[in-house]
């Protein structure tokens, strides 16, 4: 019985993903709204830098204040 109700549930879950991606519709993600200013685009560099670099220096300060100002009493 447990193997009819897992079958069962990824066959409901393969037809609403199935159904969910049948339904959207790409190719109105490509049609400008009134208002619509997109920015403009970035270089490599500055998308590196800045979903890359930033985080792991703003990472590693963290860490560091964390283990710079660790109260906790070393033993030894």
């Amino acid at each position: 019985m447990d193997k009819k109700n897992a079958l069962r549930a990824g066959s409901l879950a393969a037809g609403t993903t199935l159904m969910m991606l049948l339904m959207s519709s790409p190719a109105l993600a490509n049609a400008r709204d009134d208002g619509d200013d997109p920015a403009p685009k970035l270089s490599v560099a500055e998308t590196l830098g800045l979903y890359v670099a930033t985080p792991l220096v703003l990472f590693l300060v963290i860490a560091g204040l964390v283990m710079v100002l660790d109260k906790s009493k070393k033993k030894a």
